[in-house]
């Protein structure tokens, strides 16, 4: 008998589509690669126009052998700068060295037009002949525009009108010129902005739903293991009495905290820096915490919503020590125009007179440093609403970023 060989079949549609999805998610990242690669060609394009109309009338210039340079120098350039622009080192390096690529460019371009008065004879200058560069220097307008959007862009077209202004006689003629250049200027930064907002907002769409997805799995697993342990420890715990009870408790409230985890997923920070305190804030919601929270992310540094977040545990933790472990406490969170304000409530005895003031006496760290501490370090203020009978609310007010 001969032995078989299987082998696994390549599906060229498999590979293609991922070949696709590998190419669209570098689009993605770098969303202005194809607005460069057309500015190149552009460029070269403009530059052997340039350089042909120069070769055709040597003999007519002032200082052909100067002339002759220049042309060399726009093309030694256009090389060098080319290769800067195309780069193959990703990421933000790549987008700063082309930034100052285009402002070296600026000058370089400049410089071509400014020789423009010593080359040319004062024939070719009150014919309006064209300047040094001629078209090819409005490439150096695209190449801004690409870098730094609609400023860069606007900056560049004045910078060469100027220097295009200042280098000929006929300045009445030079007027539609100017017109162009602002114009592409304008046009080509506001696109590439567009483009660059419009990439962001898919990625993060994108990575959204990546975790959707991968907070939907992840829910399949641990509900078939961790979740049903959870779930019957604090079944059969209930049936019981003394530590074991309490034991079940514990065991509820971290398959709530979990199931949430799972729901909501984690409080992520985004490109900024920030949190969503809100959904931080839902994390510690159990059977016998409620919270409730605006539907829109409320977003604040990390830092400040990992301590108000530490703050309101601390209160959370005090209803569970001075009021019981069963007992049920409510967190709020509302947007005011001034800024935030947090509220732990709960319904026990309420804090004796004078209780919290021989706390922060004695120095203990839950009131006095944990929590007032931490909300006069972020610049905001906390106070105790209590009495006999009604319980006790923490309240936590926050000023926005800018209106301290």
């Amino acid at each position: 008998m001969t032995a078989r060989t299987t082998q696994r079949p390549v599906w060229p549609a498999r590979a293609a589509t991922t070949t696709m999805i590998g190419a669209a998610e570098a689009d993605l990242g770098r969303p202005l690669e194809p607005l460069w690669r057309g500015f190149l060609v552009y460029r070269v394009l403009t530059l052997i126009g340039s350089v042909v109309v120069v070769l055709i009338r040597l003999d007519q210039y002032a200082q052909p052998v100067v002339a002759a340079v220049v042309c060399a120098v726009m093309v030694v350039w256009t090389g060098v700068s080319g290769l800067a622009y195309l780069g193959a080192v990703p990421g933000r390096r790549l987008t700063q060295r082309r930034g100052w690529v285009a402002l070296v460019d600026v000058a370089v371009t400049a410089a071509v037009m400014a020789t423009t008065p010593w080359v040319q004879t004062q024939a070719q200058l009150e014919s309006d002949a064209p300047v040094m560069g001629s078209f090819w220097t409005s490439s150096v307008v695209l190449a801004c525009a690409l870098a730094y959007g609609i400023r860069g862009g606007l900056g560049s077209a004045v910078v060469v009108s100027a220097v295009l202004v200042l280098t000929q006689a006929q300045i009445e003629n030079e007027i539609g010129d100017v017109e162009l250049l602002v114009v592409v200027g304008v046009t080509v930064g506001y696109a590439a902005t567009v483009l660059q907002r419009s990439a962001k907002r898919v990625r993060e769409a994108a990575a959204v739903e990546a975790a959707a997805a991968e907070r939907e799995r992840l829910a399949r697993a641990v509900h078939d293991g961790v979740l049903q342990v959870l779930g019957y420890v604090k079944r059969r715990a209930a049936e019981l009495d003394g530590p074991a009870r309490e034991l079940g408790v514990l065991a509820g409230e971290q398959e709530i905290a979990l199931r949430t985890l799972l729901v909501t997923g984690p409080s992520s920070v985004d490109a900024n820096g920030d949190r969503d305190l809100a959904a931080a804030l839902r994390l510690l919601a159990t059977e016998r915490v409620s919270v409730s929270a605006p539907a829109d992310p409320v977003l604040l540094p990390a830092h400040t919503v990992d301590e108000l977040v530490a703050v309101v545990s601390a209160a959370l933790a005090n209803v569970a020590v001075h009021v019981g472990p069963d007992a049920p406490a409510w967190v709020f969170l509302e947007e005011t125009g001034t800024g935030i304000e947090i509220s732990v409530r709960d319904e026990g005895p309420g804090i004796p007179d004078g209780r919290l003031a021989a706390a922060e006496a004695e120095s203990r760290m839950g009131v006095a440093r944990s929590m007032t501490g931490r909300v006069l370090d972020l610049g905001g203020a906390i106070r105790c609403e209590t009495g006999p009978g009604i319980g006790a609310e923490w309240i936590i007010t926050l000023p926005r970023r800018g209106q301290r």
